[in-house]
């Protein structure tokens, strides 16, 4: 596994972070983070903050599972001993390759409509879509080096923007005069505010696509756990900055009624100038979720496959770079047909990205349950890092999940269609999980494979890398 496996330590701390960051700032939460404070004001902070400390716990669940097993499948592989194979293709099928087949060809049609109608208006925005994906695969082939400095070099111009728009709107720079009423009431909508939990919590979900590339991450005990954490506070930092510098200067209702409120935000602060810097923004949040979907997505496949859970193909290693080559073709296909065939610009599909994110819900909710199942059935193994409180943030976890998931849309009659769509894919992803247990694996859908066999397959030049702890597994 050492000669033929994944390339170990090809990714850096600051690699990590870029792509634990990534996804976090799609475009769409841009969109939401505007909305949010227009609906609430500033006191939009306090359902921001409730939501971060949700997604810290799921940091926590995370950041134990990836470090006591760092392997590329990702919550299939975290899965397998405490709930068995079922629960495991359950949870990585609904959690992420239905949430990135809608949440993916958006973010793929975005920056082509971006740049064919501000920068290239003579370029059809499918072509432009379908270059940049194709640019993004290619790299992703190439290695996870070149992901992993892509990846920070787009983060890190993405976050320092929303920085700068936010210190220059704040610091009385801007180029329009603040609102009469920018002193007025902190939190107009008092206790109320918490309805907007569900808001808060979508910007910052995410950061667990990180994970699936442990054993290509240098350090991975350590880096994991530094990265997830360091990733929330960035967006934390990033994104409340920009929130108050857009109601010092933008009405809001405005901000609230407004398809693309962060870029009404922006234009306030430094004019047309702030308009266009905002459309690079949101390209470059677009480029950044693309590439951190596929990086992880076909990581998380390549896992799979080695364990028998998805066809052979996609265990695939391209015989020079070591990526999964045909998973990320495949990936990458999945992403680009809303694209070519239109789906991506329908007015459905905000429905079906919520149905998404309400199935991602229970993935979480599955993640939670392996923690606590591993505590009790495996208490002596070895933790590089071990969730605090015992499994207090897990419950409280689980909890909140529940609370999202009945809170997923305020609209009652929307609301019910999301959870027909999300209980249509879970019953569909049910359905073949137990079909390829049964049937293709022949085993029962509940046998756990034992944890000292996930960690054993990790060879001791994994851990002479710092992939494993030396030390044996005390049951």
């Amino acid at each position: 596994m050492a000669e033929t496996g994944l390339k170990k330590s090809s990714i850096s701390l600051w690699g990590a972070i870029a792509a634990a960051t990534g996804i976090v700032v799609a475009s769409n939460t841009l969109v939401s983070l505007g909305q949010g404070f227009g609906v609430g004001g500033g006191g939009f902070l306090y359902a921001m903050i409730l939501g971060l400390i949700l997604n810290l716990f799921i940091a926590f669940t995370f950041c134990e599972l990836a470090t006591l097993i760092p392997r590329a499948g990702g919550i299939n592989h975290y899965t397998l001993p405490a709930l068995g194979p079922f629960f495991g293709i359950f949870a990585m099928i609904a959690g992420y390759l239905i949430v990135s087949i809608f949440s993916g060809g958006a973010e793929t049609a975005i920056p082509g409509i971006v740049i064919s109608e501000v920068f290239l208006p003579n370029v059809p925005a499918k072509l432009i879509s379908t270059v940049l994906i194709i640019i993004i695969m290619l790299l992703n082939i190439r290695g996870a080096e070149f992901y992993s400095w892509s990846q920070i070099l787009c983060t890190a111009a993405m976050i320092l923007s929303l920085v700068i728009l936010g210190v220059v709107g704040l610091g009385g720079a801007a180029v329009s005069a603040p609102l009469p009423s920018a002193g007025g009431p902190f939190n107009p909508m008092g206790l109320a505010v918490f309805s907007l939990t569900g808001l808060g919590f979508w910007l910052f979900v995410g950061t667990d696509l990180v994970c699936p590339l442990a054993e290509e991450i240098d350090r991975p005990q350590r880096n994991i756990p530094l990265a997830m954490i360091t990733a929330l506070a960035i967006i934390l930092i990033a994104k409340t900055l920009f929130g108050f510098a857009a109601i010092k200067y933008v009405p809001l209702d405005t901000l609230a009624g407004s398809p693309m409120p962060h870029v009404v935000a922006a234009e306030a602060i430094l004019g047309k100038a702030g308009a266009q810097w905002m459309g690079i923004i949101g390209i470059l949040a677009s480029v950044s979720t693309l590439n951190t979907l596929i990086a992880g997505i076909p990581r998380m496949l390549y896992g799979m496959a080695l364990e028998g859970q998805m066809p052979a193909c996609l265990g695939w290693l391209h015989p020079r770079y070591r990526t999964p080559w045909l998973s990320i073709i495949i990936t990458t296909a999945v992403f680009l047909t809303p694209v070519l065939v239109g789906i991506s610009t329908a007015a459905q599909i905000v429905t079906y990205i919520l149905a998404g994110c309400f199935i991602w819900l229970v993935t979480y909710i599955i993640a939670h349950l392996d923690v606590i199942i591993l505590r009790l059935k495996y208490p002596h193994a070895p933790r590089p890092f071990r969730s605090p409180l015992w499994i207090l943030p897990q419950i409280l976890g689980i909890l909140g999940m529940i609370y999202m998931m009945l809170n997923i849309f305020p609209d009652p009659v929307m609301r019910g269609q999301i959870y027909r769509i999300a209980l249509w894919f879970l019953i569909l992803t049910a359905a073949w999980s137990a079909f390829w247990v049964k049937v293709v694996m022949k085993r029962g859908l509940l046998s756990t494979v034992p944890l000292e066999k996930l960690t054993q397959e990790l060879t001791e030049a994994d851990k002479k890398e710092g992939l494993v702890e030396a030390e044996s597994i005390r049951v």
